[in-house]
């Protein structure tokens, strides 16, 4: 297993994701992710389930800031909150969550729908407990599911996204982190639960193909101020120059043979 964080990474020219594959094989794999969803591809399968996420909203621990996203790190250390149906065989325990987005409203989200790029991309990472842990089930190819949410710029912003942005001051530069307790995400999911679904991989190194994903049909509004917030992350340590956190997402990878399911016709 490749420590991801000895061999440096990132988004830029130098170090991006065009880049990635010459110290993470992984990423020139052939279930890789994003990909693009297009209406054409995708198969409606009536067996899929719905989907049901139990989140405690007692798991929310810290936000932080690490330099390539915003995230949210949960207690996963027992079956707490957890993400279970849908596409999945079994109880995937919810261990943090993190946002991908550009440097304008036009583009920012990793997966695309039908030519559509959103503004951003809400990840909510969780991992089988039939591992002994999260590096050992990333190892596996059914070791993790991702639920996706997209970030679409509209006039009427989801007031739940404010909780997590009114932290962002105290997490300016890489490396800053904030008590965040007492949080249920699920207050962010939209309306409807319709979803795609498809076996792909981590979006950052070192790209791990042990991922079911499933993507959400409804995106959540945000407001173009509440994605500008993102925006004013630093990329760099508070001792270094002001470098803005933005454009933290993968471009989409190859298809190849993978099948994307809907669980709506």
């Amino acid at each position: 297993m490749i420590n991801p964080n000895y061999y440096p990474w990132g988004y830029d020219g130098d170090n991006g994701p065009d880049q990635w594959h010459i110290n993470y094989p992984f990423a020139k794999g052939r279930r890789q992710s994003p990909i693009e969803i297009n209406n054409k591809d995708v198969h409606y399968d009536s067996s899929l389930l719905p989907w049901f996420a139990s989140y405690d909203p007692g798991a929310a621990k810290t936000i932080l800031n690490n330099g390539k996203t915003c995230r949210v790190v949960f207690d996963d250390s027992f079956d707490r909150s957890v993400l279970r149906g849908g596409p999945l065989p079994g109880v995937y325990r919810l261990r943090q969550l993190h946002f991908h987005w550009g440097s304008s409203d036009d583009h920012g989200s990793e997966h695309v729908v039908n030519g559509v790029r959103y503004a951003g991309e809400l990840h909510l990472l969780h991992w089988n407990p039939k591992y002994s842990n999260y590096l050992d089930a990333k190892r596996r190819p059914d070791g993790v599911a991702v639920l996706a949410i997209f970030l679409q710029v509209g006039e009427t912003p989801k007031p739940e996204m404010k909780r997590i942005l009114e932290e962002i001051n105290a997490i300016k530069t890489k490396g800053k982190n904030a008590p965040f307790p007492n949080f249920d995400p699920s207050i962010l999911f939209p309306k409807s639960h319709d979803y795609w679904t498809y076996h792909g991989s981590v979006t950052t190194p070192p790209c791990e193909e042990c991922v079911t994903w499933i993507i959400l049909r409804e995106p959540i509004i945000v407001s173009s101020d509440q994605m500008a917030k993102l925006r004013s992350l630093s990329k760099n340590a508070e001792n270094e120059p002001n470098h803005p956190l933005v454009d933290n997402w993968r471009p989409t990878q190859p298809r190849y043979y993978r099948m994307v399911s809907a669980s709506f016709l």
